[in-house]
């Protein structure tokens, strides 16, 4: 509910803006805080000036890109209280313009913009339209506040918490909460600590979300419950945001309805460390695709005794012999052929592996203890 009544769907955005462009005379676009299109005012297709790349842009894929981001937010329009207005960049295809920023108690949820022709507009109307408009976006990002709660509890709560998050998270779904879904984990995110920021993307960053919460270490990170069809574009976005910079995608198997989630959770979350461990799985990976990562993301952590001196950075290339070599099952030939090495290296490397760990490699429960020791050391 937001303080005038219920959240009002897109029509309502497109009506303030249209009522924005009415009072001004001129095009206006709404954009959320993190530049995405929400809705845009109609323009004469015989002025050129209502137009500038940035806008079609904008128009046509629905978002910008960081550098105009970063163009914009350096005129201080994320703190702004008062309209703006930013210069032309002519190099950069920047036409001048005006920014009305869209707050809600102090909180910026958006921005309105103008193309600035030099003509002096009364703006106060206009900032009064813009203030509804933050009053509808706030009303949004509370009810996905609130679905993301319950998200968190139904994920990682404790038994006696998933119960009653999962019957709240089922109401706030209704219908959809028997759709097949697949849970995203992104790690690390980027939570920010600025108030124009959200850690939390909303359902208009992510198309096929439902809910999004920020989990707490370990094993941390941003999940996302998404319809099953529309994960792999969820992970791809997000994995696009400045606040997942050095971030790996864990994508879960695909369940009907809500009640496997948490195991869901353990997939997704498993399949992102498995993302960082192996760069061949990157930078999204799909927890049926991580192979024997989904036997040792569910292993306790602790190094076994007599790998453990290989582990040493000292014996960082005895131990990629030491795990090419049992990649390629065994065989020296293709192993001494992947690390470009003559086969007698191989042989004295491995000599070298047998003396520190103790293992015989002639064995096969030495070799599997090996191969799964090195493996689980790259999830740490």
């Amino acid at each position: 509910m937001s303080d005038n009544g219920p959240v009002r769907g897109d029509g309502d955005f497109q009506e303030l803006v249209d009522e924005v462009s009415a009072l001004l005379g001129t095009p206006a676009t709404l954009e959320d805080r993190d530049f995405r299109l929400i809705a845009f005012g109609a323009h004469d297709s015989d002025d050129e000036a209502a137009m500038d790349p940035i806008r079609t842009r904008s128009i046509l894929t629905r978002r910008s890109t960081a550098q105009v981001r970063e163009w914009f937010e350096g005129f201080g329009i994320a703190r702004a209280r008062e309209p703006v207005r930013v210069p032309a960049d002519p190099a950069a295809g920047i036409h001048a313009r005006v920014c009305l920023p869209v707050r809600h108690r102090g909180v910026v949820h958006g921005y309105v913009w103008l193309l600035d022709d030099g003509t002096d507009r009364p703006l106060d109307a206009a900032m009064a339209v813009a203030a509804r408009i933050g009053t509808l976006l706030a009303a949004e990002a509370r009810a996905g506040a609130d679905t993301g709660r319950e998200l968190l509890g139904l994920l990682t709560g404790p038994d006696s918490r998933r119960e009653g998050a999962l019957a709240a998270l089922r109401a706030a779904l209704g219908r959809v909460a028997d759709d097949d879904f697949a849970v995203v984990c992104v790690t690390p995110w980027d939570g920010g600590d600025d108030e124009a920021s959200d850690p939390l993307p909303g359902p208009r960053a992510l198309p096929g979300a439902v809910a999004v919460c920020a989990v707490p270490s370990p094993p941390g990170g941003l999940a996302v419950l998404a319809r099953a069809r529309a994960a792999d574009t969820v992970a791809a976005r997000l994995l696009e945001s400045a606040r997942a910079r050095g971030a790996a995608a864990g994508v879960s198997g695909r369940r009907a309805g809500l009640e496997g989630l948490p195991e869901s959770w353990r997939e997704a979350s498993g399949a992102a460390r498995a993302a960082h461990a192996q760069p061949r799985l990157a930078p999204v990976a799909h927890w049926s695709g991580i192979g024997p990562y989904r036997l040792l993301t569910r292993l306790p952590t602790a190094t076994d005794p007599a790998v453990a001196p290989l582990l040493d950075a000292a014996h960082t290339e005895l131990a990629h012999t030491a795990e090419v070599f049992l990649d390629c099952a065994g065989q020296a030939g293709r192993a001494a052929a992947a690390l470009a090495i003559h086969r007698q290296t191989l042989y004295y490397r491995l000599s070298r592996v047998e003396h520190l760990t103790g293992l015989d490699l002639d064995d096969g429960e030495d070799r599997l203890l090996l191969h799964l020791a090195l493996k689980a050391a790259r999830l740490r």
